[in-house]
């Protein structure tokens, strides 16, 4: 019988479930060609307002890996795990999570994605250091893995090749947010990377997709029941974004803000203890230590030793970056025409964050996309962000912007002033508001 998508995409508007071959069936002529951009949009939509059933999430996810190819990296000597965050503002984890694991034994293929409405993308992070390839072919990929413990890419034109597209249509279509899509996303590209474990970093607050405690919860839980039950052991961190988790916002500055973390230089305090949390749980899903408090000591121990700073190393030259790219990355970073700092208009202390708005000043910036085929300027955004709680007087710096041109800076600017809100009672965030370990079911 002919395949006609616009039926699978009714049956969803009209909130009926999908079968497995209905999802199966889609995906694989979006994936083929026969099943149009315009139809895909049409059913992330329905999907947006009807959502889906567990088993649509599962049969979706599957139906997104299978577009592809799907590695298996049984000839390494280790365990292979993954981390992935659903998305936030100065979230840069991953460039410190993947040399910490491998400096401790665990192998992480990292798939990666780029910028995703206010949200930074871990690949346009890498895309600031020259000759650094976050495509390479799978043969390159492969060998960076076995030798530097890590590599950071993207999805290749052979893993998820579905979700990369559907990922873009829907950055661009307001169907970012739904829970069913995110999962499916998130899981397909992590269960085509052949990942033994996956530790998920689900975000909540102003600078999240799920900005409140119950959605993100709601979130975690589908991916964790997903994931497990597509046969991926994975537990979950649900982690604060009401504030930048780092004081760097904007690619290269995060790729700078990293660098300073591994070497010791700077270390910001929230981003420190949400990235060895979560480096703590993979150590402890791996079976490389039997306890938290362990797993927490063995990853303390390779970063203050410099150990993952050269796993770091390794990798960035390995795919192609400068082999001092960490001892001289004032040589590679190349600085924004314009920098200066942003002046608190008055006493206060920082109360509140809008750190949707703060990533939304970035993307103003030329550091995010507002189409798929927009270009990022990798030089642009802000350092030096205050955050909750810091005390100020007229003429503080809140913040230091780099810009390109006047007229984005002072743009940018206004939106940052907007996001900080001076005075009122401080909320209570705590940084990890929530675990869910792995099942088994």
């Amino acid at each position: 019988m002919v395949f006609l998508p616009q039926e699978v995409i009714l049956k969803k508007r009209n909130g009926e479930i999908l079968s497995g071959e209905d999802i199966a069936r889609f995906i694989a002529g979006f994936a083929a060609g026969t099943v149009s951009h315009a139809q895909a949009a049409a059913f992330a939509m329905a999907v947006y307002f009807q959502g889906m059933s567990m088993d649509e999430r599962v049969a979706l996810t599957l139906a997104m890996r299978d577009s592809g190819t799907v590695l298996d990296w049984s000839d390494l000597d280790g365990p292979v795990a993954d981390k992935h965050s659903t998305g936030g503002v100065g979230d840069n984890v991953s460039l410190m999570l993947a040399p910490i694991l491998a400096a401790i034994g665990i192998y992480v293929p990292m798939i990666s994605g780029r910028g995703l409405g206010h949200t930074g993308g871990t690949l346009d992070k890498f895309d600031s250091i020259p000759g650094y390839r976050t495509q390479p072919d799978n043969d390159l990929f492969r060998r960076v893995v076995k030798e530097a413990g890590c590599a950071i890419i993207g999805q290749t034109a052979d893993l998820a090749p579905a979700d990369k597209t559907l990922y873009a249509i829907r950055d661009v279509t307001g169907t970012v947010e739904s829970i069913s899509l995110i999962t499916a996303s998130i899981l397909s590209k992590k269960l085509a990377a052949g990942l033994g474990a996956l530790i998920l970093d689900v975000k909540t607050g102003s600078g999240a997709f799920m900005p409140t405690l119950e959605k993100s919860q709601e979130l975690a839980q589908s991916l964790v029941g997903v994931a497990n039950g597509a046969g991926l052991r994975t537990g979950a961190l649900i982690t604060d974004m009401n504030e930048p988790l780092a004081s760097a916002a904007g690619n290269g500055l995060e790729v700078r803000n990293a660098v300073d973390f591994l070497t010791g230089a700077h270390r910001d305090p929230r981003l420190r203890d949400v990235t060895l949390a979560l480096c703590a749980e993979a150590a402890l899903m791996t079976g490389k230590a039997a306890t938290l408090d362990a797993a927490r000591s063995l990853v303390d121990g390779v970063l203050d030793s410099g150990r993952a700073a050269e796993h770091f190393a390794r990798m960035v030259t390995a795919l192609g970056g400068p082999a001092d790219f960490i001892d001289d990355m004032d040589r590679y970073l190349a600085p924004a025409p314009i920098v200066r700092d942003i002046l608190a208009a008055e006493q206060g202390t920082v109360a509140e964050i809008d750190t949707r708005g703060v990533g939304m000043a970035v993307v103003a910036l030329g550091g995010g996309r507002t189409m798929p085929t927009d270009s990022i300027d990798h030089r642009v955004g802000f350092d030096r962000l205050l955050g909750l709680g810091a005390k100020v007087d007229a003429g503080t710096p809140i913040a230091r912007i780099h810009a390109a041109d006047e007229a984005s800076a002072a743009d940018a600017e206004a939106r940052l002033r907007a996001a900080y809100v001076l005075g009122g009672n401080l909320p209570s965030n705590p940084l990890i508001a929530g675990r869910i370990e792995p099942t088994t079911e």
